[in-house]
């Protein structure tokens, strides 16, 4: 996540919060828009996506990656 510029915070706000959808493997994702205003890589982005892919193993989540996408 660190690498990919989001926030373990970030990760459980989306997870909380947005509508899961069905992915490949038995597993969910969901994203969330995230005002960011901010230099990522030496460019200007207002806005940062967050879309964690995850599974739900006894009564807990595993998230197993998060995308992130900034958009000017």
């Amino acid at each position: 996540m660190h690498y990919r510029g989001a926030s373990l915070a970030e990760v459980v706000t989306t997870i909380r919060t947005a509508e899961w959808q069905p992915a490949r493997r038995n597993r969910w994702e969901c994203s969330k828009n995230f005002a960011y205003h901010q230099l990522w890589n030496g460019r200007y982005y207002a806005t940062k996506q967050v879309r964690p892919i995850f599974a739900e193993e006894e009564s807990r989540i595993v998230v197993v990656t998060a995308y992130v996408y900034y958009r000017t």
